[in-house]
């Protein structure tokens, strides 16, 4: 069945792309990486350490507490819309192909366009820098590190985002779901008991990582919550679509 799957996915991902790139919501990968840098230009943060730090927080604050969340969701929610609209999944299920395949085409689409905006948003910070004229050394190993911890942080709610969008036809729906979860955001990420096990902050809490951001972020929140988290909502979503009835 692996090896099946892995035959599968080239040209699976290959229609996913030509279906995504037609939509209205890859442009999104811009807006936040974009307000993100707008940010960092015009921070007021001085902790007076490397100066590349400053405009990162504050990018982080508009980056990682909101709009990273809110993007998983719609972007999860865009590649399960194609499907729903006039019996696409009939359609879909229909040709000689494994769930599994499709399930999993749709969940790498929408890790590589999260993987797309962090990206764009180090790309910002390192603009802001630019037109600023920072002197400081850039601390690659800091700043990627957290970058990539953001990406990895959301993994378990494009699981969780991805058995929504797929089980239910509304696009509305699990968007709005994540919008209410995505809110209480700045609140929760700073709650040391409830923080490091609130699905929605973890992308801000992965971006914090290192220095002051290791009170909330520790190793067992690392493997209990995004490892362990984001393996069990995909063998759930693996298990319903394999088992349901279109």
């Amino acid at each position: 069945m692996i090896v099946e799957i892995g035959r599968q996915l080239p040209s699976l991902m290959y229609a996913e792309w030509l279906k995504i790139k037609g939509s209205n919501s890859l442009p999104l990968i811009f807006v936040s990486p974009l307000l993100a840098a707008l940010a960092g230009y015009f921070s007021m943060f001085d902790f007076g350490t490397n100066q590349w730090i400053d405009p990162y927080f504050a990018m982080v604050m508009i980056h990682a507490v909101l709009f990273l969340p809110l993007l998983a969701g719609i972007f999860t929610a865009s590649v399960c819309r194609y499907e729903h609209d006039q019996g696409g999944w009939k359609q879909i299920m229909s040709m000689p192909v494994r769930r599994e395949a499709i399930y999993l085409t749709k969940f790498i689409t929408v890790l590589l366009i999260i993987a797309a905006t962090q990206l764009l948003f180090f790309v910002g910070l390192l603009g802001v820098g630019s037109i600023h004229g920072f002197t400081d050394p850039f601390p690659w190993s800091l700043i990627l590190t957290r970058v990539f911890m953001g990406w990895l942080a959301c993994i378990p709610l494009v699981t969780l985002q991805l058995w929504f969008s797929t089980a239910w036809a509304s696009f509305a729906a699990p968007v709005a779901l994540n919008v209410i979860f995505t809110l209480p955001n700045i609140m929760v990420a700073n709650s040391e008991k409830f923080g490091p096990w609130y699905p929605w902050a973890q992308p801000f809490l992965g971006m914090i990582l290192g220095g002051e951001g290791d009170i909330f972020y520790s190793t067992e929140t690392l493997i209990i919550v995004i490892v362990g988290g984001s393996i069990l909502l995909l063998c759930g979503g693996l298990l319903y679509i394999r088992n349901k009835s279109w």
